[in-house]
């Protein structure tokens, strides 16, 4: 597939602070990109270069090949911001109409469909609930029918139907051939919406590629517990299996006659079994492993 997002080498420094440090990304048509990463680790930074809002220190992003410095290339973008960028005095299509103009596009019946928002066009904005408001932002980003869509945190503070309304319109553009580049905090929505994810933290891209090698590189896997009655070692464990108290843990995929043996080896040692449970690995779990458990205030 053709690359339409190539940033390289991108870099940005506040004084002594560096808060992007040579980050690489490339995205495909009709690709969903994830770009994750905990509060300070230059996601926003990153987001601005690529939108061409702040100009890097370092480093260069085309958008089909043409510098984000040229005017032809913002045109291809639709940002959908963090903050609402909607002016609550009017309707939802007097906005469109007014973001429509700087793009002279007279035609938004498209955009409204899209968030589900073609019958509610002329309420008040003002008036509308936070899950309205979330999609007609979208819809706004999308008025000129951009190649690429930048999404910065689209669900925060909607509740869970307006959330679906908004995956399903993104999974629809991205099968029409839309490419999305979308960050949260949410990690189930990137695990729905995105093929590739990329998780950054102080500064840089410490990981990058699907959710299953994301998993591999960190050796996270999904997995078996057992759980016994006393925390006494049990001899003669297999390699991928560990005993942490009164839990063993077998990584990797369930294999039935690996947990045959085990319960058997456990019978002849006579260790009581309380509970045996499967262990679902998310992209949570990789996160924090790449990241830490430390507060980021």
């Amino acid at each position: 597939m053709p690359v339409v997002l190539i940033a390289r080498g991108l870099k940005k420094a506040y004084g002594d602070h560096v808060a992007v440090n040579d980050v690489s990304i490339e995205i495909s048509r009709g690709e969903s990109f994830g770009l994750l990463g905990p509060n300070g680790a230059g996601k926003s930074t990153t987001i601005s270069m690529i939108v061409g809002g702040l100009a890097p220190d370092a480093g260069t992003v085309t958008i089909d090949g043409i510098p984000i410095s040229q005017p032809s290339a913002k045109q291809k973008i639709g940002y959908v911001p963090q903050e609402l960028a909607l002016y609550d005095e009017i309707s939802a299509r007097d906005n469109l109409r007014f973001f429509g103009a700087l793009y002279g596009v007279s035609d938004f019946d498209d955009a409204l469909r899209i968030v589900g928002l073609a019958e509610r066009q002329r309420d008040r904005v003002g008036t509308s609930s936070g899950g309205m408001k979330r999609r007609l932002n979208i819809a706004v980003a999308l008025l000129h029918r951009p190649e690429l869509i930048i999404l910065d945190e689209p669900t925060v503070g909607v509740d869970p139907q307006s959330r679906n309304a908004i995956f399903d319109a993104l999974e629809s553009l991205r099968s029409q051939g839309l490419t999305i580049l979308y960050t949260t905090h949410y990690m189930e929505e990137v695990e729905r919406l995105c093929s590739r994810i990329a998780v950054m933290d102080h500064g840089q891209i410490v990981a990058q590629g699907t959710l299953n090698d994301l998993k591999n590189s960190q050796g996270v896997h999904n997995g078996v517990s057992i759980q016994l009655q006393s925390d006494l070692p049990v001899a003669n464990l297999p390699a991928n299996v560990t005993q942490d108290g009164v839990t063993l843990r077998v990584s990797g995929a369930p294999d039935p006659a690996q947990l045959s043996q085990i319960l058997t080896l456990l019978h002849i040692q006579n260790r009581e079994i309380v509970s045996i449970n499967t262990e679902s690995t998310d992209l949570e779990d990789v996160f924090l492993q790449l990241t830490g458990r430390a507060l980021r205030d």
